[in-house]
């Protein structure tokens, strides 16, 4: 059984370069702040409410975990195999849907208004990862993974691609075309370079990189780096352009693996159990949130992840 480490620094923590330290809050711990699901994932910290949401895929329910109290439950039951999550920059959840094959926005109501459910005439595959940059466009991922009925995934009708809704006309357009099972993405903090895992490249997973211009196109593509055994799947950046990856597969392995802006691993967090995904929260961004297959986890950190809300 999982218990968190008496020994500071953790020694869950590890040091691979000595620039990590720079990240590295010697006086915490890795915490297990929620336990008992199917497969989490799309962790986003609600700012103005304190709160940690996340997907609980084979669930099929979106989950909450208030810092306030501790206290974990259903934000919304029933959430269409919900996947990846985010907010935009008023602060709305932004979610992509697997069973419905679209991408919601949770007004403050709690009304959903649905942003995009297509393209060229045809439904999407199965919304996977998703973020918001400081312009108001929303870019997503569409891999063809399914069929997966236990997380509502439906057999695929078009290519896998990544998608960006532009903010001015909220007209959706196909970004990218040529990525083997687009997976997680993420932005460098000056939003000039798009991170894409793509997860089916054989004979292993590989992270890609992008220059993105002002209005949204991207070019340049080029491997970040080669996950070896390793399995990247949802990533984000801190403010010095590190990115922290949601890693896996096997003893070792899973956690989060750290690397700076040059693809040099510095840093790993070695958890019981794979990691599909992480977000950065609380109120200085500080605290880093790792969605795993039946648990959340936590570690208050010395860095801060890139702001949600411009």
């Amino acid at each position: 059984m999982w218990q968190a480490s008496l020994r500071l620094p953790d020694p869950a923590v590890r040091i691979l370069d000595p620039a990590f330290k720079a990240c590295v809050n010697a006086l915490s711990v890795v915490e297990r702040i929620a336990t008992g699901f199917e497969w989490t994932e799309g962790p986003v910290w609600l700012g103005e409410a304190n709160l940690l949401l996340f997907s609980d895929i084979r669930g099929n329910r979106i989950m909450k975990w208030d810092e306030a109290t501790g206290e974990t439950s259903i934000f919304r039951a029933s959430s269409n195999f919900s996947n990846g999550n985010t907010v935009d920059r008023q602060g709305r959840l932004l979610t992509c849907e697997c069973a419905t094959r679209r991408i919601t926005r949770t007004e403050a109501d709690g009304r959903i208004t649905v942003l995009a459910d297509g393209f060229d005439g045809k439904p999407f595959n199965s919304p996977n990862d998703i973020v918001c940059t400081s312009d108001g466009a929303i870019w997503f991922t569409d891999p063809a993974f399914g069929p997966n009925f236990s997380e509502g995934d439906l057999p695929p009708v078009q290519a896998a691609r990544v998608y960006r809704i532009d903010p001015r006309t909220r007209k959706t357009e196909a970004v990218l075309e040529d990525v083997p099972g687009p997976n997680g993405l993420c932005f460098s903090p000056d939003e000039k370079t798009l991170y894409v895992i793509a997860s089916r490249y054989t004979p292993h997973r590989q992270i890609w990189a992008y220059d993105v211009s002002a209005n949204g196109t991207v070019s340049s593509q080029r491997v970040f780096l080669d996950c070896a055994e390793g399995a990247a799947d949802g990533l984000r950046a801190d403010i010095s352009g590190n990115l922290w990856c949601g890693w896996g597969s096997g003893e070792g392995l899973d956690g989060v693996a750290i690397f700076n802006s040059q693809a040099r691993q510095i840093g790993h967090i070695d958890l019981p159990e794979r990691c599909p995904n992480v977000c950065f929260g609380g109120v200085h961004r500080n605290q880093l949130f790792m969605a795993c297959h039946t648990s959340i986890y936590r570690l208050t950190l010395a860095t801060q992840g890139v702001p949600q809300i411009g």
